[in-house]
């Protein structure tokens, strides 16, 4: 069976369904000014000490492709507030100055000599992938299209409720803040005729799993494409829905493959709806106009370069090397992205494109090994050193 109306058929939705339980909602920027970052929580005593020797020759291809996501994120990197505490401001001001001299073929001299390569704890790797799915849509409705994609409303804010936690919510008329409306109320249309509909999907489980990978390509009727990302999220929970199959037997220990999942939402309707329902997280689109879908630092992502990983243990915009019993996986990668279970150290998320290939390897990503961050020099003595 093919899915109905995917540019690329079965094998695209079944690789976003990988994504299920590991790269829920990327958030490339937050829809109102967050408040300011809570005291660094890593464990800086576990940030062992500077590698001698790299693991492996560098790549001049591979590095060049670094390089140019390393520059791209510098602005913003000298910029933030590294939350995993591991840098401080001014840190990276002289690498990012550097980058941007380094002539072509001097990329992998660069990262081998003028960063310190160091691991948070035994440095054990996992990684996943995720890629920019592609779905069928029109910008206006149409027989065939009848799936709002919604843009950011504008009485999503973030607001204190009741127990005092600043969190994203809608004010009542009294100034309260309440829960922002969840994916049933949206489907039932709690947003209709507000005009926040930017375009309509043909298949609403396809646009399901487009939100969970945060970014998209909508094929048009006329061939051209249309390029999505995340704009903002509801605020409420994100469910695994793979999980809640397992857990009630509907699937075997082990058998909720991605096949296996849409399979299921499909052949039982009814309940596959009200399924993607228990999962009361909602995310905004807004249209991409310029290159590749936007990572968390609100730069374009690379494939085969850009990695998501856990802000609290990798500066964002730091380069990563990973040495995986995946080959496709191994080399430098830099972290320009978060994900909302790419949680802890040395847990990762690789992003591979947009083609049916990237597909297939996104989909079938799941790599152990070492990791290694690539810090400015003298980071590991000043991390460990302060209080």
């Amino acid at each position: 069976m093919r899915l109905a109306r995917l540019s690329f058929g079965r094998a695209a939705l079944v690789a976003a369904l990988l994504f299920i339980a590991g790269c829920a909602h990327r958030t490339p920027a937050p829809i109102a000014p967050p408040p300011p970052p809570a005291k660094p929580v890593v464990n800086t005593a576990r940030l062992v000490g500077v590698v001698a020797d790299q693991p492996q020759p560098l790549g001049e291809s591979n590095a060049a492709r670094a390089l140019a996501a390393f520059r791209s994120s510098c602005p913003v990197l000298v910029k933030r507030t590294d939350v995993s505490g591991l840098t401080q401001a001014g840190a990276w001001d002289a690498l990012c100055a550097e980058a941007v001299t380094v002539s072509e073929g001097g990329a992998a001299t660069f990262f081998r000599d003028r960063f310190e390569w160091a691991r948070v704890g035994d440095g054990k790797a996992f990684a996943t992938g995720y890629y920019e799915p592609e779905i069928a849509a029109s910008r206006v409705r149409a027989p065939g299209y009848d799936t709002p994609i919604y843009g950011l409303p504008a009485d999503l804010v973030r607001c204190t409720r009741a127990d005092g936690t600043l969190a994203r919510g809608r004010l009542d008329d009294a100034g309260a803040c309440l829960p922002y409306f969840s994916r049933t109320e949206i489907d039932d249309g709690a947003l209709a005729n507000r005009g926040l509909e930017m375009a309509w999907a043909a298949d609403p489980v396809a646009l399901f799993f487009v939100e969970i990978q945060g970014s998209g390509r909508l094929r048009l009727p006329d061939g051209s494409v249309m390029r999505i990302g995340y704009a903002g999220q509801n605020g409420l929970p994100y469910v695994a829905i793979g999980k809640l199959l397992r857990d009630r037997g509907a699937l075997p220990p082990g058998g909720a493959n991605m096949v296996a999942i849409v399979d299921w939402i499909r052949m039982h309707s009814d309940e596959g709806k009200a399924l993607m329902r228990e999962n009361a997280s909602y995310v905004f689109f807004k249209e991409l106009t310029g290159p590749g879908p936007l990572g968390a630092l609100g730069v374009p992502v690379t494939p085969n370069t850009s990695v998501a990983a856990d802000p609290l243990f990798v500066p964002l915009g730091a380069p990563v090397f990973l040495s995986l019993d995946r080959a496709e996986a191994s080399g430098l990668w830099v972290a320009q992205d978060t994900g909302g279970a790419i949680k802890g150290a040395n847990r990762v998320d690789t992003f591979w494109g947009a083609d049916p290939e990237a597909a297939t390897i996104a989909g079938g990503m799941a790599a152990n090994g070492s990791a290694w961050l690539l810090l400015p020099k003298g980071t590991v003595a000043g991390a460990q050193a302060r209080p």
